[in-house]
C-alpha cells in the first residue's frame, strides 16, 4: 500500500491542477483540494491495485469531489464541459433515433470497438480507465474510440455501412 506522504508529495501538483482547470475561486480550489486528499487519505487501506491503478483511483476521487463540489455548491451554475473528458458520446448521434436502430448499429462494430463503446458509455468507464481494461495505451483508445463514434454516426445517417 502507498504511503499518504508519497501520493501527497507525487499527486499534489498533477490534482491542484485538474481541479484549478475547473473551478474558478482559487480558495475553493484549495478546499477541494484538501477534500481530496481527505478522501484518499481515508479510503487508502481500501485501495486495490487489482481494481484500478493508483493513478486512475486518484483521479476518479478527485473528478467526483469535483463534482460533488459543483452539484452541492453552485446549483445555478453550470458543470464545466471539461469533467467529461471531451469525449461525450455525441448527442446528434442519438437525437432522433431508435434505441433498436443504435443497437443494431453496435452489433456491427467490430468486437473491439464495440467493446470500447461499452465500457466508456455503458459502463461508464473513462478512457484511461477503458485503456487499462482493454490493454492499450490511452492514445488508442482515444483513437478507436472517435473512430467508432465516427462509424456509428455514418451509419445511423444512412452514409456508409459497418464495420
Amino acid at each position: 500500500m502507498p504511503d499518504i506522504e508519497q501520493v501527497y508529495e507525487e499527486y499534489r501538483g498533477k490534482i491542484m491542477g485538474y481541479i484549478r482547470a475547473r473551478v474558478r475561486r482559487w480558495a475553493d480550489a484549495e478546499d477541494l483540494c484538501s477534500d481530496v486528499f481527505e478522501k484518499i487519505q481515508r479510503k487508502l487501506p481500501e485501495f486495490d491495485s487489482q481494481k484500478a491503478s493508483l493513478n486512475t483511483w486518484i483521479f476518479t476521487i478527485t473528478r467526483n469531489t469535483v463534482i460533488d463540489y459543483f452539484r452541492r455548491s453552485k446549483p445555478s451554475e453550470e458543470l464545466d464541459e471539461n469533467l467529461s473528458d471531451d469525449t461525450e458520446l455525441d448527442e446528434d448521434l442519438l437525437n432522433g433515433e431508435t434505441l433498436g436502430e443504435l443497437a443494431g448499429a453496435l452489433r456491427a462494430l467490430p468486437e473491439e470497438l464495440r467493446d470500447l463503446i461499452v465500457l466508456r458509455y455503458y459502463d461508464g468507464k473513462p478512457l484511461t480507465e477503458v485503456a487499462e481494461v482493454m490493454g492499450l495505451s490511452y492514445g488508442a483508445v482515444k483513437l478507436r474510440h472517435q473512430n467508432a463514434l465516427a462509424k456509428l454516426r455514418k451509419y445511423m445517417q444512412g452514409d456508409v455501412d459497418l464495420p
